[in-house]
């Protein structure tokens, strides 16, 4: 069985789409600028938010002189495939055609189910 990955707080996840969108190792200036648009946020409080996703075994902090370097431990599609099941199994209580029916009422477009559809069809999901 796959270790279980904690659900981020938002502040947090933002952080790690930050870090998934660069190529290893990132530095803090490369998450700055990422999330500078979007998400600002003061010096300080973006090192604790990478100190704790360190703690909780999200990010490899390496030192490089005075300056660190970020290694992601857990792969985006780690992290969605987790948050999914979890989704699947809290909200929808394990339900898949719940779930589906969910989806399709959710707004999405005539051509978004039909990729769905043909996805499956695939075998790619």
């Amino acid at each position: 069985m796959k270790k279980a990955i904690r659900k981020l707080p938002d502040a947090e996840l933002e952080v790690m789409q930050a870090i998934w969108a660069c190529t290893p190792p990132v530095s803090r200036a490369d998450i700055d600028q990422i999330l500078k648009d979007t998400h600002p946020m003061a010096l300080t409080t973006l090192l604790t938010m990478l100190t704790r996703l360190s703690e909780k075994g999200f990010l490899k902090i390496e030192k490089a002189g005075r300056s660190s370097r970020y290694f992601p431990l857990v792969t985006r599609q780690e992290y969605l495939a987790q948050q999914s099941k979890r989704f699947l199994d809290k909200l929808c209580g394990g339900s898949l055609s719940t779930f589906a029916t969910a989806l399709c009422d959710s707004g999405l477009t005539k051509e978004e189910i039909a990729e769905l559809r043909a996805l499956l069809e695939r075998g790619e999901l």
